[in-house]
């Protein structure tokens, strides 16, 4: 079994980056394969909702001009996904947005690579703004069908300069429950699937607010 960890943050070896080590650390100790994905520093566009990825069902967006479809092979592969951003204004890194946008919209189009796989999120923020964002990257990983992976506390962890989240005792102490917690689902999941079948896929009515027939 192995997780995908997606560093959104423009620093490789950064607060965010040393989180989820500490995820990873607790994973590869109970026998889970750990690789982090750094796209923080790229350039990413955002989704401009062009259907390609629906239409072609090839398991690719239609950007082809930047990093973005180099890393969907390895992420559709996993068996769990770990989102990890650091806190900009309140809110994701904003390389981090086009990132999960595309990458869902693909997933959702291409048979859901998530569904029911294990997925968890973490934020790391100078001061404010860790919940809002937390809430942000959990909003993927519930609209997917993941089995989200829970810690004792929020997944939120605090530092400002580089490797200063190491001295916050609580938040490294919820990313390593967060890693146990992690593994356990993953083992379940795969001691159960051949016993236990997952629930039917339900294809759900596409509707809107605005109707024709009240114009």
């Amino acid at each position: 079994m192995k997780v995908i960890a997606i560093n959104g943050s423009p620093h490789k070896d950064g607060n965010t980056a040393l989180a989820l080590q500490t995820v990873g650390e607790k994973l590869k100790s109970n026998g889970i394969d750990f690789e982090v994905l750094h796209i923080g520093h790229k350039t990413i566009h955002g989704c401009i909702a062009c259907g390609q990825c629906r239409e072609k069902q090839d398991h690719s967006c239609g950007i082809k001009n930047d990093a973005f479809n180099e890393f969907i092979p390895a992420i559709r592969e996993a068996d769990g996904i770990i989102l990890g951003s650091p806190v900009y204004f309140s809110g994701m890194a904003g390389t981090m947005k086009s990132f999960l946008d595309r990458l869902f919209y693909v997933s959702g189009s291409n048979g859901n690579y998530f569904r029911n796989k294990v997925g968890a999120a973490l934020v790391c923020a100078r001061r404010a703004g860790g919940s809002h964002t937390l809430d942000g990257l959990n909003h993927y990983l519930n609209f997917a069908e993941m089995l989200v992976a829970t810690s004792n506390y929020w997944n939120i962890i605090h530092g400002g300069a580089s490797g200063e989240v190491l001295f916050d005792k609580e938040g490294i102490t919820s990313l390593q429950v967060l890693g146990d917690k992690m593994s356990w689902m993953l083992k379940m999941r795969e001691a159960t699937k051949n016993t236990l079948p997952e629930p039917e896929r339900v294809q759900k009515p596409m509707t809107n607010f605005i109707r024709e027939d009240l114009k």
